[in-house]
Protein backbone atom coordinates (compact mmCIF):
# COMPACT_ATOMS: atom_id res chain seq x y z
CA UNK A 1 0.00 0.00 0.00
CA UNK A 2 3.09 4.19 0.31
CA UNK A 3 3.38 7.99 -0.96
CA UNK A 4 4.59 11.51 -2.62
CA UNK A 5 2.76 14.30 -3.13
CA UNK A 6 1.33 17.75 -2.72
CA UNK A 7 -1.64 19.02 -0.82
CA UNK A 8 -2.74 21.19 -4.45
CA UNK A 9 -3.59 19.06 -7.57
CA UNK A 10 -2.99 21.91 -9.37
CA UNK A 11 0.50 22.70 -7.82
CA UNK A 12 1.58 19.47 -7.74
CA UNK A 13 0.96 18.48 -10.97
CA UNK A 14 2.47 22.01 -12.35
CA UNK A 15 5.62 21.24 -9.82
CA UNK A 16 6.29 18.04 -11.52
CA UNK A 17 6.24 19.47 -15.07
CA UNK A 18 8.80 21.96 -13.65
CA UNK A 19 11.28 19.39 -11.78
CA UNK A 20 10.97 16.74 -15.16
CA UNK A 21 11.43 19.58 -17.48
CA UNK A 22 14.69 20.64 -15.67
CA UNK A 23 15.76 17.30 -15.52
CA UNK A 24 15.47 16.43 -18.70
CA UNK A 25 18.22 19.46 -19.63
CA UNK A 26 20.31 18.03 -16.72
CA UNK A 27 20.14 14.13 -18.03
CA UNK A 28 21.01 15.63 -21.72
CA UNK A 29 23.93 16.75 -20.29
CA UNK A 30 25.31 14.95 -17.27
CA UNK A 31 22.82 11.63 -17.61
CA UNK A 32 20.70 10.02 -15.10
CA UNK A 33 23.60 9.25 -12.42
CA UNK A 34 23.51 13.32 -12.30
CA UNK A 35 20.29 13.59 -11.70
CA UNK A 36 19.95 11.13 -8.65
CA UNK A 37 22.86 12.51 -7.14
CA UNK A 38 22.08 15.79 -5.86
CA UNK A 39 21.77 15.85 -2.42
CA UNK A 40 19.17 18.18 -2.12
CA UNK A 41 16.67 20.24 -4.68
CA UNK A 42 16.64 23.76 -5.45
CA UNK A 43 15.54 25.15 -2.24
CA UNK A 44 17.24 22.55 -0.07
CA UNK A 45 14.82 20.29 -0.39
CA UNK A 46 15.25 16.72 -0.05
CA UNK A 47 15.48 13.95 -2.48
CA UNK A 48 12.28 12.90 -0.85
CA UNK A 49 10.86 12.36 2.28
CA UNK A 50 9.47 9.61 4.53
CA UNK A 51 6.12 8.62 5.67
CA UNK A 52 4.47 6.08 7.90
CA UNK A 53 1.71 3.61 6.38
CA UNK A 54 -0.77 2.93 8.77
CA UNK A 55 -0.76 -0.96 7.70
CA UNK A 56 2.59 -1.22 9.12
CA UNK A 57 1.16 -2.03 12.30
CA UNK A 58 -1.93 -3.43 11.00
CA UNK A 59 -1.61 -6.51 13.90
CA UNK A 60 -1.40 -3.60 16.39
CA UNK A 61 -4.53 -1.81 15.36
CA UNK A 62 -6.69 -4.75 14.76
CA UNK A 63 -5.41 -6.73 18.09
CA UNK A 64 -6.76 -3.12 20.15
CA UNK A 65 -2.48 -2.05 21.18
CA UNK A 66 -2.65 0.86 19.44
CA UNK A 67 -5.79 3.20 19.24
CA UNK A 68 -6.33 4.26 15.70
CA UNK A 69 -6.24 7.54 17.18
CA UNK A 70 -3.20 7.53 18.56
CA UNK A 71 -1.64 7.08 14.97
CA UNK A 72 -0.15 10.54 14.83
CA UNK A 73 1.35 10.06 18.36
CA UNK A 74 2.88 6.38 17.18
CA UNK A 75 4.59 7.85 14.05
CA UNK A 76 6.33 10.89 15.68
CA UNK A 77 7.17 9.40 19.35
CA UNK A 78 8.02 5.53 18.13
CA UNK A 79 9.82 6.42 15.03
CA UNK A 80 9.90 10.35 14.28
CA UNK A 81 7.77 9.96 11.23
CA UNK A 82 6.05 13.07 10.18
CA UNK A 83 3.59 12.45 8.04
CA UNK A 84 1.37 9.73 7.73
CA UNK A 85 -1.11 7.28 5.73
CA UNK A 86 -4.33 6.42 7.10
CA UNK A 87 -6.28 3.08 6.14
CA UNK A 88 -9.77 3.22 6.86
CA UNK A 89 -10.09 -0.20 7.75
CA UNK A 90 -9.40 1.45 11.05
CA UNK A 91 -11.73 3.10 11.40
CA UNK A 92 -14.34 1.99 9.18
CA UNK A 93 -17.18 3.03 10.55
CA UNK A 94 -15.94 6.61 11.06
CA UNK A 95 -15.93 8.49 7.90
CA UNK A 96 -18.77 10.54 8.28
CA UNK A 97 -18.08 11.01 11.96
CA UNK A 98 -17.05 14.03 12.57
CA UNK A 99 -16.18 14.26 16.11
CA UNK A 100 -14.15 11.62 15.38
CA UNK A 101 -12.38 13.39 12.34
CA UNK A 102 -11.78 16.16 14.21
CA UNK A 103 -10.08 14.07 16.70
CA UNK A 104 -7.46 12.68 14.41
CA UNK A 105 -7.02 16.12 12.85
CA UNK A 106 -5.98 17.26 16.44
CA UNK A 107 -3.32 14.30 17.00
CA UNK A 108 -2.20 15.32 14.24
CA UNK A 109 -1.30 18.78 14.84
CA UNK A 110 -0.53 18.37 18.56
CA UNK A 111 2.34 16.02 16.77
CA UNK A 112 3.17 18.15 14.18
CA UNK A 113 2.56 15.06 11.46
CA UNK A 114 0.88 15.73 8.29
CA UNK A 115 -1.72 13.84 7.10
CA UNK A 116 -1.41 12.49 3.07
CA UNK A 117 -3.78 9.81 2.38
CA UNK A 118 -6.48 7.57 3.14
CA UNK A 119 -6.16 4.31 1.80
CA UNK A 120 -9.66 2.86 1.39
CA UNK A 121 -10.54 -0.79 0.93
CA UNK A 122 -13.73 -2.77 1.59
CA UNK A 123 -16.25 -0.41 -0.28
CA UNK A 124 -16.63 -2.50 -4.02
CA UNK A 125 -15.16 -2.47 -7.24
CA UNK A 126 -14.77 0.49 -9.14
CA UNK A 127 -14.57 -2.23 -11.98
CA UNK A 128 -17.23 -3.86 -11.77
CA UNK A 129 -18.94 -5.26 -15.17
CA UNK A 130 -22.59 -3.94 -14.04
CA UNK A 131 -22.87 -0.30 -14.53
CA UNK A 132 -25.49 0.05 -11.52
CA UNK A 133 -23.25 -1.81 -9.40
CA UNK A 134 -20.25 0.32 -10.89
CA UNK A 135 -21.77 3.67 -9.44
CA UNK A 136 -22.83 2.32 -6.26
CA UNK A 137 -18.89 1.55 -5.52
CA UNK A 138 -18.13 5.09 -6.41
CA UNK A 139 -20.82 6.24 -4.01
CA UNK A 140 -19.64 4.05 -1.40
CA UNK A 141 -15.87 6.26 -2.25
CA UNK A 142 -17.45 9.53 -1.66
CA UNK A 143 -17.62 9.90 1.86
CA UNK A 144 -13.85 8.92 2.28
CA UNK A 145 -12.99 11.87 -0.13
CA UNK A 146 -14.97 13.70 2.03
CA UNK A 147 -13.13 12.67 5.47
CA UNK A 148 -9.56 12.97 3.42
CA UNK A 149 -10.60 16.84 2.91
CA UNK A 150 -11.30 17.80 6.45
CA UNK A 151 -8.06 15.80 7.36
CA UNK A 152 -6.39 17.58 5.12
CA UNK A 153 -4.95 14.77 2.90
CA UNK A 154 -4.13 15.03 -0.68
CA UNK A 155 -5.85 11.86 -1.19
CA UNK A 156 -7.84 8.57 -1.06
CA UNK A 157 -5.87 5.60 -2.60
CA UNK A 158 -8.31 3.11 -3.81
CA UNK A 159 -8.46 -0.23 -5.74
CA UNK A 160 -8.61 -0.77 -9.67
CA UNK A 161 -10.83 -4.28 -9.13
CA UNK A 162 -12.95 -5.76 -11.69
CA UNK A 163 -15.39 -8.39 -12.31
CA UNK A 164 -16.66 -10.56 -15.24
CA UNK A 165 -14.69 -12.44 -18.11
CA UNK A 166 -13.85 -8.98 -20.40
CA UNK A 167 -10.49 -9.17 -21.72
CA UNK A 168 -7.63 -7.20 -21.23
CA UNK A 169 -9.15 -4.02 -22.73
CA UNK A 170 -12.08 -4.84 -21.66
CA UNK A 171 -11.71 -4.47 -17.97
CA UNK A 172 -9.67 -1.39 -18.63
CA UNK A 173 -11.96 0.46 -19.79
CA UNK A 174 -14.57 -0.87 -16.63
CA UNK A 175 -11.70 0.36 -14.28
CA UNK A 176 -11.45 3.52 -15.78
CA UNK A 177 -15.16 4.53 -16.28
CA UNK A 178 -15.27 3.59 -12.64
CA UNK A 179 -12.17 5.83 -11.85
CA UNK A 180 -13.00 8.73 -13.74
CA UNK A 181 -16.62 9.15 -12.24
CA UNK A 182 -14.85 9.29 -8.74
CA UNK A 183 -11.42 11.29 -9.86
CA UNK A 184 -14.92 13.81 -11.05
CA UNK A 185 -15.86 14.30 -7.57
CA UNK A 186 -12.40 14.18 -5.69
CA UNK A 187 -11.57 17.72 -7.84
CA UNK A 188 -14.84 19.15 -6.77
CA UNK A 189 -13.34 18.34 -3.51
CA UNK A 190 -9.64 19.25 -4.63
CA UNK A 191 -8.70 15.64 -4.05
CA UNK A 192 -6.64 13.46 -5.63
CA UNK A 193 -7.98 9.79 -6.45
CA UNK A 194 -4.65 7.33 -6.79
CA UNK A 195 -4.62 3.64 -7.20
CA UNK A 196 -2.42 1.17 -6.28
CA UNK A 197 -1.04 -1.88 -7.64
CA UNK A 198 -2.81 -4.12 -5.22
CA UNK A 199 -3.08 -7.77 -7.08
CA UNK A 200 -4.57 -9.35 -10.48
CA UNK A 201 -4.66 -6.72 -12.98
CA UNK A 202 -4.18 -3.57 -10.80
CA UNK A 203 -0.40 -5.65 -10.43
CA UNK A 204 0.27 -5.84 -14.48
CA UNK A 205 2.19 -2.16 -14.63
CA UNK A 206 0.80 -2.19 -18.18
CA UNK A 207 -2.76 -2.68 -17.36
CA UNK A 208 -2.91 -0.24 -14.62
CA UNK A 209 -0.79 2.62 -17.03
CA UNK A 210 -3.04 1.70 -19.76
CA UNK A 211 -6.05 2.77 -17.35
CA UNK A 212 -4.44 5.86 -16.22
CA UNK A 213 -4.36 6.95 -19.88
CA UNK A 214 -7.84 5.91 -20.15
CA UNK A 215 -9.01 8.37 -18.01
CA UNK A 216 -6.79 10.87 -18.75
CA UNK A 217 -7.63 13.67 -15.50
CA UNK A 218 -5.39 15.40 -13.65
CA UNK A 219 -6.14 14.69 -10.27
CA UNK A 220 -6.18 10.87 -11.47
CA UNK A 221 -2.83 9.05 -10.25
CA UNK A 222 -0.79 5.72 -9.40
CA UNK A 223 0.76 4.85 -6.09
CA UNK A 224 3.38 2.82 -7.09
CA UNK A 225 3.60 -0.41 -4.27
CA UNK A 226 7.72 -1.89 -4.76
CA UNK A 227 6.32 -5.27 -3.52
CA UNK A 228 2.43 -5.63 -4.97
CA UNK A 229 3.40 -7.53 -8.32
CA UNK A 230 1.11 -10.43 -7.78
CA UNK A 231 -1.00 -10.75 -10.96
CA UNK A 232 -2.26 -13.95 -10.07
CA UNK A 233 -1.68 -17.35 -10.90
CA UNK A 234 1.44 -17.71 -9.31
CA UNK A 235 3.00 -15.27 -11.57
CA UNK A 236 4.38 -11.95 -10.59
CA UNK A 237 4.86 -9.49 -12.78
CA UNK A 238 8.49 -7.56 -12.64
CA UNK A 239 8.57 -4.97 -9.82
CA UNK A 240 11.23 -2.70 -11.77
CA UNK A 241 9.32 -3.06 -15.18
CA UNK A 242 6.44 -2.46 -13.13
CA UNK A 243 7.41 0.77 -10.52
CA UNK A 244 8.83 2.63 -14.12
CA UNK A 245 5.65 2.07 -15.88
CA UNK A 246 3.61 3.70 -12.79
CA UNK A 247 5.87 6.21 -12.01
CA UNK A 248 4.95 8.89 -14.79
CA UNK A 249 1.35 9.02 -13.31
CA UNK A 250 2.23 9.07 -9.44
CA UNK A 251 1.40 11.32 -6.75
CA UNK A 252 2.77 8.83 -3.69
CA UNK A 253 4.63 5.78 -3.24
CA UNK A 254 4.75 2.71 -1.01
CA UNK A 255 8.34 1.32 -0.25
CA UNK A 256 7.17 -2.05 1.32
CA UNK A 257 9.59 -3.96 3.11
CA UNK A 258 9.19 -7.73 4.43
CA UNK A 259 12.56 -9.15 5.03
CA UNK A 260 16.30 -7.74 5.60
CA UNK A 261 19.88 -9.19 5.60
CA UNK A 262 22.39 -8.52 7.82
CA UNK A 263 23.17 -5.59 6.21
CA UNK A 264 20.11 -4.26 6.68
CA UNK A 265 18.89 -4.34 2.82
CA UNK A 266 15.54 -5.83 2.00
CA UNK A 267 16.08 -8.84 0.31
CA UNK A 268 13.61 -8.80 -2.05
CA UNK A 269 13.86 -5.41 -3.26
CA UNK A 270 16.79 -3.20 -4.19
CA UNK A 271 16.14 0.17 -2.66
CA UNK A 272 18.98 1.69 -4.31
CA UNK A 273 17.80 0.34 -7.79
CA UNK A 274 14.06 1.15 -6.95
CA UNK A 275 14.50 4.79 -5.58
CA UNK A 276 16.55 5.84 -8.75
CA UNK A 277 13.44 4.74 -11.00
CA UNK A 278 11.37 6.82 -8.52
CA UNK A 279 13.92 9.71 -8.73
CA UNK A 280 14.25 9.62 -12.54
CA UNK A 281 10.27 10.36 -12.59
CA UNK A 282 10.81 14.01 -11.68
CA UNK A 283 8.98 12.59 -7.81
CA UNK A 284 11.00 14.07 -4.70
CA UNK A 285 8.19 13.74 -2.32
CA UNK A 286 6.76 11.23 -0.10
CA UNK A 287 7.78 7.31 -0.07
CA UNK A 288 5.92 6.11 2.60
CA UNK A 289 7.53 3.01 4.79
CA UNK A 290 4.82 -0.37 4.59
CA UNK A 291 6.47 -3.24 6.91
CA UNK A 292 4.41 -6.35 5.91
CA UNK A 293 6.88 -8.89 7.36
CA UNK A 294 7.52 -11.60 10.02
CA UNK A 295 11.03 -11.86 10.84
CA UNK A 296 10.95 -9.15 13.13
CA UNK A 297 8.24 -7.14 14.84
CA UNK A 298 6.42 -4.02 13.40
CA UNK A 299 8.25 -1.75 15.35
CA UNK A 300 11.80 -2.88 14.59
CA UNK A 301 10.64 -3.44 10.50
CA UNK A 302 9.60 0.14 10.21
CA UNK A 303 12.82 1.29 11.76
CA UNK A 304 15.05 -0.90 9.21
CA UNK A 305 13.00 0.37 6.31
CA UNK A 306 13.08 3.73 7.45
CA UNK A 307 16.83 3.68 7.87
CA UNK A 308 17.15 1.95 4.64
CA UNK A 309 15.34 4.56 2.96
CA UNK A 310 17.82 6.76 4.72
CA UNK A 311 20.48 4.99 3.73
CA UNK A 312 19.62 5.01 -0.39
CA UNK A 313 18.56 8.92 -0.21
CA UNK A 314 22.80 9.64 1.11
CA UNK A 315 23.72 7.28 -1.50
CA UNK A 316 22.23 9.27 -3.91
CA UNK A 317 23.09 12.61 -2.64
Amino acid sequence: MLAIVKKKIMNNQTNRREFLKSATLAVGAIGVAGLTGCKTLSGGRKLYDISLAQWSLNRQFFGGKIDALDFAKVSREEFDIGAIEYVNQFFKTKAKDESYLAKLKKRAADHGVESLLIMVDGEGQLGHADAGERAKTVANHHKWVDAAKYLDCHSIRVNAGTTGSGSFEEKQKLAADGLRQLSEYGAQQGLNVIVENHGGLSSDGSWLAGVMKLVNLENCGTLPDFGNFNVGGGKMYDRYKGVRELMPYAKAVSAKSHEFDEKGNEVKTDYLRMMKIVLEHGYNGYVGVEYEGSKVDAYQGIKLTKALLERVRDQLS
